[in-house]
C-alpha cells in the first residue's frame, strides 16, 4: 500500500525547489535581523542620521521583499503539489470504480463512496500544501540560524539547544492521537454521507411506510456522532497550539534573560550582538512552532489519505483486462468453464458452471428467484469477475481481450435502464460513437419502436427528460434502452427480462423489437415468462446458484422433474 512519504518523495523537481526556496528565505531572515540590528544600533548608538541608515534600510525592504516572494514560492509550489496529488488519487478511485462498477456498488454504500472522493481526498490536501513545505524549511533555516547564534553568543547557543527538542517531542506525542482521532472522523463522515444519501433516495418509500421520522433520528445520530469526532480532532489541535506556544515563550523568555544577565550585569557582549541573537531566537523556535502546527494538519491527512489507500488497495483483486483484439465480424463462440463467483463469505454463490454457446443462438436463463440468474447474466457480461473458472470467447479467456472491445459489441438490457438527466436525443446517443447523428438517433428510435412517443411531445427528441427517468414510464424507458441497442449494434446481447411488468401492448413492442435485434446476435435473456423460454434453442435451469440441466424446453420437461414443477407452476396448474 501506498503512503504519502512516498508519493512526496517521488516528486522530486518540486522538492528541490521547495528546499531552494527554504534556503533564501533562511538566508534572507539572517540578513533581515542584521540590518534591522544594524539600523537600530546606529541611530541609537552610534548617532547617525536618517540619511546615513538609509542604504542600510533600502537593503532591509529589498530583504523583506526577497523573503516574502519566498513564502509566496513556497505556498504555490506546495498549492500545486497538493493540487496534482489530489487529482492523481481522484482519477485513480474513479478508475477503480470504474474497472468494476458492479462490484464496487456491492462494497458500500453510494454516499461513502462520495465522501471518499470528495472529504477524504480533500483532507491530503494539507500535507503538500503546508506540511512538506514547512519540513524542508524546517530542516534548513533552524540549523542556519543556530550556527549564526553560536558564533554570535555560544550559552545563546546552547539553550536553545536545550530547549528546542521539547517541541518536536511534544509534536509527535500529539501527532500520533491526531491520526488515530482523523481516523474515526472520516469513518464517521462516511457512515453519515451514505445513510444520508441513502434516505434522500428512499425518501418516497420512507414516506409511505411511515419510517421518515425514524430515519431523521437515524441521520441525526449519526450527524452528532460525525461532530463528536470532529470535536475531537480540534480539541486535540487547540492543545497543541496552547502547549506550542507556552513552550516558545518559554523558551525565547530564558535566551532573553540570559542575553540581558550578560549584557547588563557582566556586560560580556555587545549592544549590537545581544540584540541580533534575540531577534534570531523568536524566529528559530517561530519555524519549529510552525512545523508543529503543520504536523497536526499532516497527520490529519495521514489519517485520511490510509482510508484512501485502502480503499484503493482493494483494486489489486480486480481481474486486469488484457490487449487482445476482438473479431467483430460475427458473434463470438462462448464457453463457460467451472465457473464460480460468491459475494462474501456465508453469502450466496454460483459454483461449477460448465456449458457451451454457439453464435447467433437464443439462450434463455431460467430458475425460481434467487437461483443465480442475474449474477450468471453479470459474469457473462464481465461486470463481475469470477473467483474460479473462466469464460473464453473463441477459445481465449475473455479478460485476456481489451475491455473497450468487448463492450463495444455487447448489449446489455436491464429490468430497469439508467436514464440520465438530459434529452431523449442524448440518451439515445450513449448506444453509438462520439459522432453519432441526428439521423442514426431517430432511425435507431423508429426501430425500438418508441418515434411515435417522441414525436407526439413539444419538443421531440429535445424533450428534457429527469434525472433516472423520472417522466417516463417502465415501458417508455424500456424502449429508449432498445434504441440504445439498436444505434449500437451489438453482436452478444444480454436481456434481465425487460418485459417484465409491462402492459401487453408495450410488452408486443418490445418484443418485436428484441426478434429484430436477434437476428444478427447471440441473445442471452434472464426468462420468467413462458413464452420467451419455449422459444429460446437452449434453456439454462438454474437452481441454488447450480447449474441443474440445460437443453431445450421440450428436453426439460421430460427429463427435469424440477424446470417440469416450475413451469406447471407458471401455468396455473400443480407439478404432477
Amino acid at each position: 500500500m501506498k503512503s504519502l512519504k512516498e508519493i512526496a518523495s517521488a516528486q522530486k523537481k518540486d522538492m528541490l525547489f521547495l528546499f531552494m526556496v527554504a534556503v533564501v528565505i533562511g538566508t534572507a531572515i539572517v540578513f533581515q535581523a542584521f540590518l534591522l540590528v544594524k539600523a537600530v544600533d546606529g541611530v541609537f548608538l552610534n548617532e547617525q542620521s536618517i540619511s546615513q541608515v538609509l542604504p542600510t534600510l533600502g537593503g532591509l525592504f529589498l530583504v523583506l521583499l526577497v523573503r516574502t516572494i519566498g513564502n509566496y514560492w513556497k505556498g504555490k509550489r506546495g498549492i500545486e503539489m497538493a493540487t496534482k496529488v489530489k487529482r492523481h488519487l481522484r482519477k485513480e478511485l474513479m478508475e477503480k470504480y470504474a474497472k468494476n462498477p458492479l462490484q464496487s456498488s456491492l462494497r458500500g454504500q453510494t454516499g461513502g463512496k462520495v465522501s471518499m472522493m470528495m472529504d477524504a481526498v480533500d483532507e491530503v490536501d494539507n500535507y503538500f500544501s503546508k506540511y512538506i513545505p514547512q519540513v524542508i524549511q524546517t530542516t534548513f533555516i533552524p540549523i542556519l540560524i543556530l550556527i549564526i547564534v553560536f558564533t554570535q553568543h555560544v550559552n545563546s547557543g546552547l539553550i536553545m539547544l536545550v530547549t528546542a527538542p521539547f517541541i518536536p517531542i511534544f509534536m509527535i506525542v500529539i501527532g500520533m492521537k491526531t491520526k488515530v482521532k482523523s481516523e474515526e472522523q472520516m469513518d464517521q463522515l462516511a457512515a453519515f454521507s451514505g445513510r444520508f444519501l441513502d434516505a434522500l433516495q428512499g425518501l418516497t418509500t420512507l414516506k409511505l411506510f411511515g419510517q421518515a421520522k425514524r430515519q431523521k433520528e437515524t441521520i441525526e445520530n449519526s450527524s452528532l456522532g460525525f461532530r463528536d469526532a470532529t470535536m475531537e480532532i480540534l480539541k486535540v489541535a487547540f492543545t497543541s497550539s496552547f502547549m506550542l506556544e507556552v513552550v516558545t515563550m518559554l523558551s525565547i523568555g530564558i535566551v532573553a534573560l540570559e542575553l540581558a544577565i550578560q549584557l547588563i550585569v557582566y556586560q560580556s557582549i555587545s549592544f549590537f550582538t545581544a540584540f541580533f541573537v534575540l531577534v534570531l531566537v523568536p524566529e528559530f523556535f517561530s519555524s519549529l512552532k510552525e512545523l508543529g502546527t503543520t504536523f497536526h494538519n499532516g497527520r490529519t491527512s495521514m489519517g485520511a489519505a490510509k482510508k484512501v489507500f485502502e480503499e484503493l488497495a482493494e483494486e489489486e483483486q480486480l481481474v486486469k483486462w488484457g490487449q487482445m483484439a476482438i473479431d467483430h465480424t460475427e458473434p463470438p463462440e462462448m464457453e463457460l468453464q467451472n465457473l464460480a463467483f460468491r459475494y462474501g463469505e456465508d453469502q450466496f454463490s454460483i459454483n461449477n458452471i460448465n456449458e457451451k454457446i454457439t453464435p447467433y443462438s437464443q439462450i434463455a436463463i431460467v430458475g425460481r428467484s434467487g437461483s443465480g440468474k442475474t449474477t450468471l447474466l453479470h459474469l457473462l457480461a464481465g461486470l463481475l469477475a469470477p473467483e474460479e473458472g473462466e469464460i473464453l470467447l473463441n477459445g481465449q479467456g475473455l479478460y485476456r481481450y481489451r475491455e473497450k472491445d468487448w463492450f463495444d459489441q455487447l448489449g446489455y438490457i436491464t429490468q430497469d435502464p439508467f436514464i440520465f438527466s438530459g434529452t431523449i436525443a442524448e440518451n439515445i446517443s450513449i448506444g453509438g460513437g462520439e459522432h453519432v447523428s441526428r439521423e442514426e438517433i431517430e432511425k435507431a428510435a423508429k426501430q425500438a419502436g418508441v418515434d411515435d412517443l417522441v414525436c407526439s411531445l413539444d419538443k421531440g427528441y429535445d424533450t428534457p427528460i429527469g434525472e433516472a427517468g423520472r417522466g417516463l414510464s417502465g415501458g417508455e424507458k424500456q424502449r429508449l434502452a432498445i434504441a440504445r441497442a439498436f444505434l449500437k449494434k451489438p453482436s452478444v446481447i444480454l436481456f434481465d427480462e425487460p418485459t417484465t411488468g409491462l402492459d401487453l401492448q408495450t410488452e408486443k413492442i418490445l418484443q418485436a423489437s428484441m426478434k429484430q435485434l436477434a437476428q444478427h446476435a447471440t441473445v442471452i435473456t434472464v426468462a420468467h415468462r413462458l413464452h420467451t423460454i419455449k422459444h429460446a434453442d437452449k434453456i439454462l435451469f438454474l437452481e441454488k446458484g447450480r447449474l441443474i440441466a440445460s437443453g431445450s424446453h421440450e428436453e426439460l420437461m421430460e427429463s427435469v422433474p424440477a424446470y417440469k414443477s416450475m413451469v406447471s407452476v407458471q401455468r396455473g396448474g400443480t407439478a404432477s
